[in-house]
């Protein structure tokens, strides 16, 4: 028996998936060995240079069987997952590439959630099967674990002398015995497996039976179904995301590649039905959709797209925007194309004007939305002549990588550069360095601290100057007084009599709330209330600029005097990790002084728990490394801005200390 093979004449559409998987499953060396199965071999990660692809999603092209194919080789970091959601969007099927290990299968939890949320359809490569020594079926568990959907075990490994060396063919019931290098060998089914592959035979037509009436009745009428038939409720199955395949193998031996290029080509649902679970019109003219931007030196801006219908040619004009050459990647490395057809991810060029995630000859698809930042460093050039390219630079890294974010801050005069971790952000600012030739200084980012008052105090501020012409007066009596947090700053008007011209009060004003943008700790002053009681004037000497020169002297001093306190940000932050590491999680926050609220399952991510916490935003810097090192890399975390609070011990002391030797 043997898989259906479509009929001579048959041709697919171009279509695409993409490989994604947790760091250091063998993703990329899988990738390489799928292409070069394909007649297309790749240079491998390791020829390529060790920074020049972090982070980066590797394209390449291949024919199997006739067939054409675009795959994605996405990141497998949690801090470049932005790449992995955005190339998820624009294909027909997900590869979700793991390690055998069940203690592991925790890790492939975000990448199933990507797949879930768009309701794709996906296999499962469980690589490096030829050393596992553990039970396949513990490792299906653990994957079932994280899976939303039911995953079936496609095959049933053969073990010699404690190894596995093999594998059956649950549907087609052959066995097979892995050949380095090359296809697997055809042998006779053991004899000692025949129990073991008949109760996955029976387990897999159960699954099927439960989403088809027809296979059910069958079932229970004890008429075993053909492998043809089984073939097809799979095919259906899996591209109505209702279940996923679980293949085996070892990428770096190509055990397994071949039977996954066949699961590939018979279960990978065509771009049309793929367009149309998005909502596309399959009437029209061509509509392209970007996943993402490259800067690529001499060659200039690419432009990475899924050609979702109709057909593109270089020089051809989409919605203003005209095409400068297209690019296939067969083996991953770019060769021109005169023109590329429905189906097909190409690189198109020069399409300046257009960004990621952009449609192009309709209405704009449904595209993933970058994630809030988690980690920042404040930058600053070496040399500052270096400023604008550095700026210039930066926002074409932005342009490449939307999951990066700057942003200058007005409070402490910084540069902030923000992403997803360190390694996110020092692979960005290794890039500056390596494309552009900027070097760059970063530092942490300082802490929004704030000010306030204890007591209300009356002071008096005066300025007499002569200079031999008219002279400068103005005379002003304030009350400073605290207000409840969060009321902010008010300045109140209470002179009467004239003792202060209308004209010049509202200079007092102005003088009064910029004193505030800088206390006694060099931090901007909130919740105080400034209100002018008395003054004098001079009615030639007197001016704006005088009242404001007095105010400010009275607000200098008044500051000082009215018992200054630090005030520090507080944040409430919400911590995601799986539930095996909620006790790790709340020790990190409570060792950053941070007040644990209580915790609960995450909504939608079965195994997972959100951690809630206020944490001073000094201790924020570095948090995201800390939560990773104890999580298997698999933490993240959310914060918003909840109030300010006294700040108390060493950090009240330090900052004191710092203010009175800068005075």
């Amino acid at each position: 028996m043997s898989e259906p093979v479509p009929p001579p004449g048959t041709v697919h559409r171009p279509r695409a998936a993409a490989l994604v998987g947790p760091f250091g499953c063998g993703k990329s060396t899988l990738f390489e060995a799928l292409l070069a199965a394909a007649g297309s071999p790749a240079r491998r990660v390791s020829e390529r240079g060790t920074h020049g692809g972090v982070g980066e999603t590797r394209l390449g092209h291949a024919r199997f069987l006739g067939d054409s194919w675009s795959l994605l080789d996405c990141p497998g970091s949690v801090e470049f997952a932005y790449e992995t959601a955005a190339a998820l969007a624009v294909v027909d099927l997900a590869i979700l590439v793991c390690d055998p290990d069940p203690a592991r299968a925790v890790t492939t939890a975000p990448f199933l959630r990507m797949i879930e949320e768009r309701r794709l359809p996906y296999l499962v490569f469980v690589n490096r099967i030829d050393g596992f020594t553990g039970a396949v079926r513990d490792t299906l568990a653990a994957l079932q674990a994280e899976a939303g959907r039911k995953l079936v075990l496609r095959q049933v490994p053969i073990r010699e002398d404690g190894k596995i060396s093999g594998y059956i063919d649950v549907v087609s019931e052959r066995a097979y015995r892995y050949r380095p290098g090359s296809a697997s060998e055809l042998i006779p089914l053991p004899p000692a497996e025949a129990t073991r592959e008949q109760q996955a035979h029976e387990a897999l037509i159960e699954v099927l039976a439960d989403h088809d009436d027809a296979l059910m009745e069958s079932v229970l009428a004890d008429v075993v179904p053909a492998p043809a038939e089984l073939y097809e409720h799979l095919r259906r199955d899996l591209g109505g995301a209702a279940i996923a395949g679980v293949l085996l193998g070892a990428a770096e031996r190509a055990h397994g590649v071949q039977r996954l290029w066949k699961a590939l080509r018979h279960d990978t649902p065509d771009p049309t039905e793929t367009a149309a679970q998005r909502g596309i019109d399959p009437a029209g003219g061509p509509l392209v959709q970007v996943f993402k931007t490259v800067y690529a030196g001499h060659a200039g801006k690419l432009s990475y797209a899924r050609i979702w219908r109709g057909s593109v040619r270089d020089g051809a004009t989409l919605d203003g925007s005209r095409i400068g050459g297209i690019q296939r990647f067969p083996g991953g490395e770019a060769a021109k194309a005169g023109e590329a057809e429905a189906g097909e991810i190409v690189a198109l060029g020069r399409l300046e004007a257009v960004a990621t995630g952009a449609t192009l000859g309709g209405d704009p698809l449904p595209f993933p939305a970058p994630p809030p930042p988690v980690h920042a460093f404040a930058i600053a050039t070496a040399d500052r002549k270096d400023d604008v390219r550095l700026s210039a630079a930066l926002q074409k890294l932005i342009e490449e990588d939307p999951a990066l974010s700057l942003r200058h801050d007005n409070e402490t005069g910084e540069t902030l550069l923000a992403g997803q971790g360190e390694i996110h952000l020092n692979a960005t600012i290794e890039k500056l360095a390596r494309l552009y030739g900027l070097k760059v200084i970063t530092t942490h980012p300082r802490p929004h601290f704030k000010e306030t008052i204890r007591r209300a105090i009356h002071q008096h501020g005066r300025l007499k100057r002569q200079t031999g012409g008219h002279g400068q007066f103005a005379d002003v009596k304030l009350e400073i007084a605290p207000r409840a947090p969060g009321e902010g700053f008010v300045f109140v008007d209470r002179v009467v009599g004239g003792a202060v011209p209308r004209q010049y009060i509202p200079a007092v004003g102005e003088a009064a709330e910029e004193a505030t943008r800088k206390g006694p700790f060099g931090f901007p002053v909130v919740d105080i209330s400034v209100t002018l009681v008395d003054g004098g004037f001079h009615s030639v000497d007197s001016s704006d600029m005088a009242f404001k020169t007095a105010t400010r002297i009275a607000m200098t001093e008044a500051l000082a005097a009215a018992d200054p306190v630090l005030l520090e940000p507080i944040d409430r932050v919400t911590v995601s990790a799986p539930n095996s590491y909620t006790a790790s999680v709340q020790r990190v926050l409570s060792g950053r002084r941070g007040q644990i609220l209580g915790y609960g399952e995450r909504e939608g991510w079965p195994g997972w728990d959100d951690v809630e916490a206020l944490v001073p935003e000094a201790e924020l810097h570095g948090l995201i490394i800390e939560l990773r090192s104890q999580t298997m890399g698999l933490a993240t975390y959310r914060r918003r801005f909840d109030h300010l609070a006294e700040a108390h011990g060493r950090l009240a002391e330090k900052v004191a200390r710092e203010a009175a030797s800068a005075r």
